[in-house]
């Protein structure tokens, strides 16, 4: 119960004062900027990736990231997606099903610097 109710309160939160949807990533995903990390999200049939980038698109290395993760809402049903650090600037993880269109998906981590990472996204 404790995470569904979680799950509400990020999807509802008003996070569009933290981060906010910039344009097209170089992977085709939409990039969100995020206390001055760019998080591009790419989601393709069950796999969720998410790449890192600082100022001028520079890779963020995603090596010794924490607590990373992803709340997906997705035809009515919420789940949590653990996400794995990848080389050089990627977090993966497995999702149960492909995305469907509107499906909102909240990632939340901290990266090795300490900085505490946010983005919300809609897939279209």
């Amino acid at each position: 119960m404790k995470r569904h109710i979680l799950a509400l309160a990020l999807a509802v939160s008003p996070l569009g004062a933290i981060a906010h949807e910039n344009a097209k990533g170089p992977n085709g995903g939409p990039v969100v900027d995020s206390s001055g990390h760019h998080v591009e999200m790419v989601a393709s049939g069950t796999e969720l990736v998410l790449f890192l980038t600082g100022d001028a698109d520079k890779p963020i290395a995603s090596a010794g990231t924490k607590g990373a993760r992803a709340i997906v809402q997705d035809a009515g049903k919420t789940a949590t997606v653990q996400l794995q650090p990848a080389e050089p600037n990627k977090l993966v993880g497995a999702l149960a099903a492909p995305l469907g269109k509107g499906a909102r998906v909240v990632v939340s981590a901290t990266m090795a610097d300490g900085h505490a990472v946010q983005a919300r996204f809609v897939n279209n």
